[in-house]
């Protein structure tokens, strides 16, 4: 098993308990993407069909408006999941980008396989049922926030829940995130 695959169990085992016989079952559904820094891992009118788990770098997710703003979704690091979850879920085009900011390592599991896994290994199936959960509070959250609170207290609370990710991301990608100009998000960071 190599470091990414060793990464990717371990991060399962953090959530669902897995046997030797589980992770036997899981290795082989599991595919290993390199991205370069700017490459695209998915670009609108494409269908996702895998999950995608962040080994090593980052990525950012965005659509663009009619006007050619870029809209910042969701950033990305390390032991983290990146994906267009309504392209993957209604096997539709995508309307998102999903873009490496560094050189970046992914672990997926194409649908198909994960399919299986839920059979295979129900723990699966749990893993992804408490993960959704959590990632809709966490959504949910930002959005109350969005409307709840001014520009300084979203980002004071972005850093203090992130405090790694402001170095690894250009300040265009963050002010976005946050629903902000650039020059707002330097006059805030002052």
């Amino acid at each position: 098993m190599d470091k990414y695959t060793a990464q990717l169990i371990a991060h399962f085992k953090e959530i669902v308990p897995l046997d030797e016989h589980d992770i036997k079952a899981i290795i082989p559904k599991l595919e290993i993407k390199e991205l370069d820094k700017k490459d695209y891992l998915l670009q609108p009118g494409q269908v996702s069909r895998h999950m995608r788990f962040i080994a090593k770098g980052s990525l950012h997710s965005y659509y663009t408006d009619d006007a050619g703003r870029e809209h910042t979704m969701q950033l990305g690091v390390e032991n983290w999941w990146i994906n267009d979850l309504y392209s993957y879920l209604s096997e539709s085009a995508s309307r998102m980008y999903i873009q490496a900011v560094e050189d970046t390592t992914l672990v997926q599991i194409h649908k198909n396989n994960l399919e299986l896994l839920y059979k295979e290994v129900p723990k699966i199936s749990e893993f992804w049922r408490l993960k959704m959960q959590g990632a809709y509070l966490i959504l949910q959250e930002r959005t109350f926030e969005n409307m709840r609170f001014d520009a300084y207290t979203r980002y004071k609370t972005f850093i203090t829940n992130y405090p790694d990710i402001e170095q690894r991301f250009p300040q265009y990608m963050i002010a976005s995130y946050l629903g902000i100009t650039i020059e707002y998000l330097s006059a805030l960071r002052k």
